[in-house]
């Protein structure tokens, strides 16, 4: 993605690595700093997944497979079982940080599969290589997504779309905003809603910047303004990223989800989901299915931002012991869902059918 740092344009992923060392994009302190972070070791990288140093079900995965790299790197000079009794840890620190998004996992268990090497040495090889390739898969699955997606969008479209699924939550491109990049590169005059994305503000602090990094027209709105432009026809489509599509077709996303998609069926507006193979799960029966996290009370207790001095500050909006529940995902049952934009082609109903012909 190009981003413009101290008054210059520069190309950037959002995260990569550097031989055991992980690189990237802080995504806490956007838009107000940029800063690019550096992560040591498999600890430091499971700690910065649950921490939300980055998020995003594709940056989740590419983390994820880099720190089995780096957990690999850190073993190789142990024995066999010792590496073997390393690895394995490392894998179940990994997989206790985010449980919803299937990008994780994935990534997790091929970076187990490829560590199937005679020595040591074979076996951290095998697993670098591993994690490399999901990256490089990533960036180009997301890529085609744009492609794909793009022919769905009409010169003069209204898109609205929720949370942040840009390039910040991939390595590069992003999955609903991928279409919306290659329809504006195109030359296509595109508007696009951004959904502000309560509690943790993803569309407004990260959705937003990446509009404004590349010049796209848009218009930040709070949540519950979605469906008042929706009613008054100023939505053409709805474009949203997953974070786990079960076989079925039902898509665990970002709260709110689930409300954008059933108020777009009622006013007859496309509800779009653009994810790559990695987030389909077709071992998840069904969307009831799916583990939904639930996150810290304080994030919808507080909210974080910078005063008029330019001082980064959270402040408390309710009662301090207010009681919360706060979810960070909803599903969405499969019949709201008009089509995936997938790096294979679109996807469309019965989905069963069409996800099982393109990924299994």
């Amino acid at each position: 993605m190009r981003v413009k740092v101290g008054g210059e344009q520069r190309d950037v992923r959002t995260l990569w690595r550097e031989k055991s060392t992980i690189r990237l994009i802080d995504q806490r302190i956007l838009p107000h700093t940029f800063e690019i972070t550096s992560l040591k070791d498999h600890r430091e990288t499971a700690a910065a997944i649950r921490d939300m140093v980055m998020r995003g079900a594709g940056a989740i995965g590419v983390a994820a497979g880099y720190g089995m790299a780096q957990a690999a790197l850190e073993a190789k000079d142990l024995s066999l079982n010792e590496f073997e009794a390393y690895f394995d840890a490392a894998a179940e620190r990994l997989r206790k940080t985010r449980p919803t998004a299937a990008n994780l996992f994935h990534a997790i268990e091929r970076c187990l599969d490829a560590a199937k090497g005679v020595s040591v040495s074979d076996r951290v090889e095998a697993v670098v290589a591993e994690a490399d390739a999901i990256a490089e898969e990533d960036l180009a699955a997301s890529k085609r997504m744009g492609e794909y997606g793009n022919s769905l969008i009409e010169d003069g479209a209204c898109i609205l779309t929720h949370c942040n699924a840009g390039a910040l939550a991939f390595i590069d491109y992003g999955t609903a905003l991928s279409p919306i990049r290659s329809a504006h590169k195109q030359g296509k005059r595109v508007h696009v809603y951004v959904d502000e994305t309560r509690p943790r503000c993803q569309g407004a602090r990260l959705t937003a910047w990446e509009m404004e990094q590349e010049g796209i027209p848009y218009s930040l709105i709070v949540d519950n303004a979605a469906g008042y432009f929706m009613r008054k026809g100023e939505v053409d489509l709805v474009i949203v990223g997953a974070d786990r599509v079960a076989a079925n077709g039902d898509v665990a996303n970002k709260i709110g989800t689930y409300e954008k998609a059933v108020v777009a069926k009622e006013n007859g507006i496309p509800f779009y989901v653009a994810a790559p193979r990695m987030t389909f799960d077709l071992k998840c029966e069904k969307g009831d299915d799916v583990e939904i996290e639930e996150r810290d009370h304080d994030e919808v207790r507080k909210m974080w931002g910078v005063d008029e001095k330019g001082n980064a500050m959270r402040i408390l909006i309710s009662e301090e012991k207010a009681n919360v529940r706060n979810p960070a995902f909803d599903v969405t049952p499969s019949k709201y869902v008009t089509a995936f934009i997938t790096e294979e082609g679109i996807l469309e109903p019965p989905f069963k059918e069409s996800i099982r012909k393109a990924f299994a």
